[in-house]
């Protein structure tokens, strides 16, 4: 059933650990269980299983569970042993794990939406399990009496959740990509604004609570930092990954951002370094290096008997140019760009071979990610994708690596609450809305 493949590693670099098989359809979500060497894993072929390492260094199912739908995501918190798995036909249920993880019983089932779950979050201070789904909506529901406490809709598919457990905040990434921020009361909830930066659906989602940092990543490929506790809508773009951005995961301690794609890309950014916004792009009817007209530029086409340009942008400084003013192409990790991408001739020049250092660790996963999780306590990483297999991974990430302090970093900074930073009444919170730049 699962193979023990390494010993844990000295270096940096990830080495697979355990390599899980026996499902018979893609698993959707796989959870490493805290202080235990264990999984637990739900699958489009509708069943839970818990699985636990062995003697002789094999993984093992202790738990077998099968369900009536296909299992979507799944939720599972350690202390009280509560497992939350959403289906396909948009029901949640709820589990409880023996002490030695040898049983399950059935709690009961959340009629909490009309199609598939997406995401699933448990609070246990609020007792309420909150769900997205591809109903177009979030809902949360009490745990205590099963009812349906709340409801909102989108204008499209929900696809990721994450919660602020303090303040009863939530975001919610669908696939326009736009994130909404609600504010979830008992029996109602709150529009607060809604984030604009991606080109494609949103994936994923991590809310850091003590630095107060959103990160999103999107079918785009790329990853957004919103820096809401700075309240100047400061966002950073991350640009590594090859494919979908599937799962995220911010190591507080470090300072880095483990995210994972589809292509089973694995990379490690490294968040503690100072680091730039990029540039909005500019629009102009003209080349702004050279000053000739792009192609809807009809009178200065006429007046200077000249063809029209097809307009680009540089992505270091934004400007409007064209294909002759921005011939070169340079990463640029300072601002996020890890490969090379489009520049102007003068913005080329000014980049110098140490800004070209990368600031960001790629690995390869081996597998179509389609989920991961941590436990970083014990650097453990687990992933699972559309191949059925389930990978137990070491990703021990070097705390040497930092240049310099980043200026919006928390460290040594007076933390206030969330709900400072979180008021209708600072809307210039959210107003920076971040163009993603492409090739």
């Amino acid at each position: 059933m699962a193979a023990e493949i390494h010993s844990r590693p000295q270096s940096s670099r990830p080495v697979l650990l355990s390599k899980i098989e026996g499902h018979q359809d893609a698993v959707t979500a796989a959870l490493l269980i805290p202080k235990e060497d264990g999984v637990i894993t739900a699958s489009e072929d509708r069943t839970i299983r818990v699985w636990l390492k062995r003697d002789s260094g094999q993984y093992w199912p202790s738990i077998y569970h099968t369900m009536a739908s296909p299992c979507s995501a799944m939720a599972y918190h350690h202390d009280s042993r509560r497992i939350f798995v959403g289906q396909d036909n948009g029901a949640v249920m709820e589990f409880h794990v023996s002490e030695d993880f040898n049983k399950m019983n059935f709690i009961k089932t959340y009629p909490a939406h009309q199609n598939r779950v997406s995401a699933i979050i448990f609070s246990v201070a609020a007792e309420w399990v909150i769900s997205t789904g591809h109903d177009k909506c979030v809902s949360w529901m009490c745990t205590r009496s099963g009812n349906m406490l709340g409801r909102h809709f989108f204008t499209s598919w929900a696809s990721c959740l994450q919660y602020d457990y303090d303040t009863q905040y939530a975001f919610v990434g669908d696939y326009s990509g736009q994130i909404t921020l609600l504010k979830l009361e008992q029996n109602s909830c709150s529009v607060i604004t809604t984030l604009k930066g991606h080109e494609g659906s949103i994936a994923c989602l991590w809310w850091d609570p003590i630095q107060r940092l959103l990160f999103s990543g999107a079918s785009d490929n790329s990853i957004i930092m919103w820096d809401i506790g700075g309240r100047k809508g400061r966002t950073l773009l991350l640009q590594g990954h090859h494919d979908r951005v599937q799962s995220l995961c911010y190591l507080q301690l470090t300072r880095q951002l483990v995210s994972c794609s589809s292509d089973g890309g694995i990379a490690v950014w490294n968040m503690d370094v100072s680091r730039e916004e990029a540039p909005q792009w500019l629009e102009s009817d003209s080349c702004q290096k050279c000053e000739q007209p792009f192609f809807w530029n009809i009178k200065q086409m006429w007046d200077t008997k000249t063809l029209g340009l097809r307009q680009h942008h540089c992505r270091k400084c934004g400007q409007a140019v064209c294909g002759k003013c921005s011939s070169k192409r340079s990463s640029y990790p300072v601002m996020g760009f890890e490969f090379q991408v489009r520049v102007c001739d003068s913005c080329y020049d000014s980049i110098k071979d140490e800004d070209r250092t990368s600031l960001a660790t790629f690995h390869e996963g081996k597998h179509n990610i389609t989920h991961m999780s941590m436990d970083v306590a014990r650097g453990l990483m687990v992933t699972c994708g559309t191949d059925r297999i389930v990978k137990v991974t070491c990703l021990v990430v070097p705390t040497s690596v930092c240049v310099h302090m980043a200026p919006w970093s928390c460290r040594g900074r007076k933390t206030s609450s969330p709900s400072h930073f979180w008021s209708a009444g600072s809307p210039s919170l959210f107003t920076s809305s971040h163009a993603t730049c492409r090739g």
